[in-house]
């Protein structure tokens, strides 16, 4: 079986087939409307935008996760943000349109980027589908920013989830210790992604400065 790659349409009907015979309504409609409101879009590596929140879909049915308000809310975290659709357009209920602007960065007037940054993650904590639909975002990113994203943006990546994403895990956790598998899991994988990523960067810092004074 070939699993080197992303194959949208197959993601998609597993989603649609576990939320159908699980009666989870919402998601069905979520899925429906992401990929409707993402057509034509596509992330820095040219892939479909599509795929991001069809891979973290998937990724939280991998942890047993089939909740219907937070696939949902997973599905359409971005729409909001990159689509130009207000919570409320969304055919899902409060608790999930809640959700979705949780998940929506915006820099209020006559605030810094880092202080809406530092209110973005406060509220996210406060509010268990949001922070947990954050926490799965940041898995996925994080797994794609090699090749992607500048030197420069992976390192300023990497501090923002040393800074803010991690400790949002911890909360978490405190706040709903009944996520401790899924938080471990999350934990592992981002971290292993990170430090990893961090040691190549170093190296290649390294390298880079011995040539200069060799």
């Amino acid at each position: 079986m070939e699993l080197s790659g992303y194959n949208i349409d197959m993601m998609y009907a597993h989603i649609h087939e576990f939320a159908v015979s699980r009666q989870m309504e919402q998601t069905v409609q979520a899925l429906s409307f992401a990929r409707k409101m993402h057509s034509g879009q596509y992330r820095k590596s040219g892939e479909e935008y599509i795929i991001h929140p069809l891979t973290m879909a998937c990724h939280a049915l991998s942890l047993r996760i089939a909740d219907d308000t937070l696939i949902s809310t997973i599905l359409l975290h971005d729409v909001c943000e990159d689509c130009g659709v207000s919570p409320q357009e969304l055919p899902v209920s409060q608790e999930v349109r809640y959700g979705v602007e949780l998940m929506t960065f915006t820099v209020l007037e006559g605030e810094t980027k880092d202080a809406a940054k530092r209110r973005y993650y406060d509220r996210l904590g406060e509010n268990k589908t949001a922070a947990v639909t954050k926490l799965i975002d940041r898995c996925h990113n994080v797994s794609t920013m090699a090749g992607t994203f500048s030197k420069e943006k992976m390192k300023a990546y990497i501090e923002e989830t040393r800074e803010y994403v991690l400790p949002l895990l911890c909360r978490t956790l405190e706040r709903y210790p009944d996520l401790a598998g899924v938080l471990f899991s999350i934990h592992y994988h981002i971290t292993s992604v990170i430090d990893a990523a961090e040691q190549i960067l170093l190296t290649d810092d390294a390298g880079k400065e011995k040539s200069l004074f060799s």
